[in-house]
C-alpha cells in the first residue's frame, strides 16, 4: 500500500483572515503553488453528510470568485456524471452553471 499527500498551508493575518496560500501534490508535481481560493469537501460516511472547508484570501477579487465558482458548477456536474451514470442530470447541473453566470454577470 502506498500513502501520498496533497497539503494546503494558510498564512493569517491577526484577525485570522488569509492572507496567502500555498498548495502541494507531491504525486502531481506542485510544490507551493500560490492560489487565492480553495473549496475542499470530504465525505463523513457515519454521519452521511458532507463536511466543508471554503477558503479564499483577502485579496481575492469578486469577479475571479464568481468565475472560480462557476467552473466548480461545472465540474461538479460532470463528477456528478461519472459517478451516477445520470447524463439528464449532469446536464441539468450545467444548465444551472451556465444560468448562475448569467445571474452573476461573470464575464468570461
Amino acid at each position: 500500500m502506498r500513502t501520498t499527500k496533497i497539503q494546503l498551508d494558510v498564512e493569517l493575518d491577526d484577525n485570522h483572515v488569509p492572507e496567502t496560500m500555498t498548495w502541494h501534490a507531491e504525486d502531481g508535481g506542485i510544490e507551493n503553488q500560490p492560489t487565492k481560493a480553495t473549496v475542499m469537501a470530504v465525505w463523513d460516511d457515519a454521519a452521511k453528510e458532507a463536511l466543508r472547508i471554503d477558503l479564499w484570501t483577502k485579496d481575492m477579487p469578486v469577479d475571479h470568485m464568481k468565475m472560480f465558482l462557476h467552473q466548480i458548477l461545472l465540474s461538479l456536474s460532470n463528477t456528478y456524471e461519472k459517478a451516477t451514470g445520470e447524463e439528464d442530470v449532469a446536464d441539468w447541473m450545467e444548465m444551472m452553471a451556465e444560468e448562475f453566470a448569467v445571474k452573476a454577470a461573470i464575464k468570461m
